[in-house]
């Protein structure tokens, strides 16, 4: 299993934009299907966007048209672009990788077997 390693986050304005990033350590990292879920205060972790190794993209309806994720191969990076925030995305966000299909994307927690530590992105008014 690969490590990850988040970077990015931080404050953002409402209605402004933030970028994740998340980098894969090991060999495996590119054909791993990547994902970003969240954790509001006082809530469960959801899912928030996916992308498989082959570059199919899943997002919640949440974030539909608002985020956008992408992966960089070449970097084992993926990211996480989050464009017209809203008070509602302030939660800690994590970066996950998990094995399936080229082109399946997940949004069940279980289908991730490595997770990164978590950052804080707070949308402020």
């Amino acid at each position: 299993q690969g490590q990850l390693v988040e970077a990015g986050g931080g404050v953002g304005q409402a209605g402004g934009s933030r970028r994740r990033a998340c980098v894969v350590s090991g060999r495996t990292g590119r054909t791993k299907t990547m994902a970003w879920f969240r954790q509001a205060p006082g809530k469960e972790r959801e899912f928030v966007a996916g992308i498989s190794s082959g570059s199919s993209t899943y997002y919640a309806d949440s974030v539909k048209g608002r985020f956008t994720i992408s992966r960089d191969n070449g970097r084992n990076t993926v990211h996480l672009q989050m464009n017209s925030l809203k008070l509602a995305d302030t939660a800690v966000y994590y970066c996950a990788a998990g094995s399936s299909k080229w082109y399946l994307v997940s949004n069940r927690e279980n289908a991730y077997d490595s997770w990164g530590q978590g950052t804080q992105v707070t949308v402020s008014s």
